[in-house]
């Protein structure tokens, strides 16, 4: 009873947000579904016209990450931006966090709304559905944009994990879920922090927005677990990789004082049409840090 009765409180509160939450609104028009497939329900946000495109928002985020860049192409793009199982409003089921059933989730909602052919953008977490999703069905994708983060098994993966600032990779389990309960601020903050450029350039209105979905019931659960999940995509990818490489477009956009070059190092491992971007001045947080700069370069890409 007691986790219902806080699950509504703080859905009360995502409904009632201050002001600062407009920089999170999308156009006009955008319409949000619950899609039930896959055995979980997803949070989606659709609008637009043309030609289908998808976002998939990373760890620490939602698909609210992606509004200024569904504004850009609303007018040519029917934009579906959906929140990935375990984080925003979607469910929060205790398993199923292996990225190909994961890529199954989006595959559901874009079936639901019969669309076929799509162009992806995805961050972080994201990146591990979007190429699980495009190595599954690489005739449904016609160009994908990977940014600012690894793809487990594939390419410097193994040298990726040495870094220090990766130790969450492991953290989790029941106790580590009481360590942050009520504290998911805090533990988010080092994220959004050590991942900047400038902390500065993740404001407070985004961390304060951010950090109420995270207190969810189940949802810091769901953030250890897609963690959890990386040894079994990693052999998942060696599989997707021994198929052979991602045939379309890709474009691989890392921060300067991020991933930088080596995004392209590992879309290359992965696909054999490969440019490559790096964002000046933007840590990991592109769309947060250097939205106008981060929005041009995908829009150009995609137009």
């Amino acid at each position: 009873m007691r986790k219902i009765v806080a699950l509504l409180l703080v859905l009360a509160s995502l409904h009632s947000l201050p002001a600062w939450a407009a920089g999170f609104a999308f156009p006009s028009g955008f319409k949000t579904h619950t899609i039930t497939t896959n055995g979980a329900r997803i949070h989606v946000r659709v609008g637009g016209q043309g030609p289908a495109v998808v976002m998939l928002h990373g760890y620490g985020e939602t698909g609210d990450m992606w509004a200024p860049l569904a504004a850009k192409l609303a007018a040519t793009h029917t934009v579906i931006v959906p929140d990935l199982r375990g984080m925003g409003l979607s469910d929060h089921p205790a398993t199923g966090y292996d990225k190909k059933n994961e890529a199954r989730d989006i595959a559901g909602v874009l079936d639901t709304l019969k669309i076929g052919k799509v162009d992806v953008v995805a961050h972080d977490i994201g990146n591990m559905v979007a190429y699980a999703f495009t190595a599954e069905q690489p005739e449904r994708v016609t160009r994908l944009v990977l940014m600012d983060a690894p793809l487990p098994g594939v390419g410097p993966w193994d040298e990726i994990l040495k870094s220090p600032l990766l130790w969450h990779f492991r953290f989790g389990g029941p106790d580590m879920e009481r360590l942050v309960k009520g504290r998911e601020r805090i533990y988010l903050d080092r994220f959004w922090n050590e991942f900047s450029a400038d902390p500065k350039h993740f404001d407070e209105a985004s961390r304060r927005h951010y950090a109420k979905f995270y207190a969810l019931p189940g949802a810091m659960h769901s953030g250890f677990e897609q963690f959890h999940a990386f040894d079994q995509d990693a052999v998942d990818n060696k599989a997707y990789l021994a198929k052979g490489p991602l045939p379309m477009p890709v474009l691989a956009i890392g921060g300067e004082k991020s991933f930088g070059t080596t995004m392209e190092t590992v879309a290359r491992a992965a696909a054999t049409n490969v440019r490559g971007a790096v964002v000046p001045n933007a840590g990991h947080w592109l769309m947060e840090e250097q939205p106008q700069a981060t929005v041009a370069v995908i829009a150009d890409f995609l137009q």
